[in-house]
């Protein structure tokens, strides 16, 4: 035998329906947050990655990648409000960061202690 479904229970909660300018709102507002909080992080993991790892001395790498994450966020901003969808713009920043930091992690530059 089948348990009865609970049809009544869905069938009186009502459904949130959005308008289409409010869920292009929230899109915008999306790509907006993406822009800011995601291209800062990719950015600033590019920023560390580059530090470590270009052949010169440490001043001048840290100097060097500093200046080139200012060209890293920018390009960041304009590729998130170029894509078709908020997720593709949150995927496109989010999955490069996590290898970025998967490799950091690996060479021992990224330090997770908040003392």
């Amino acid at each position: 035998m089948q348990a009865p479904a609970n049809t009544e229970i869905t069938e009186k909660m009502p459904r949130l329906r959005l308008s289409a300018g409010a869920v292009y709102r929230l899109g915008v507002a999306s790509r907006s947050v993406a822009a800011i909080v995601g291209g800062y992080v990719l950015a600033a993991l590019v920023t560390m990655l580059l530090s470590v790892s270009l052949p010169m001395a440490r001043s001048e790498a840290v100097m060097t990648a500093t200046l080139l994450s200012f060209a890293i966020y920018t390009c960041a901003v304009m590729w998130v409000f170029a894509t078709r969808s908020a997720l593709r713009a949150w995927l496109g920043l989010l999955i490069p960061a996590a290898i970025i930091a998967a490799i950091l992690q690996w060479m021992d530059a990224l330090s997770w202690s908040f003392a």
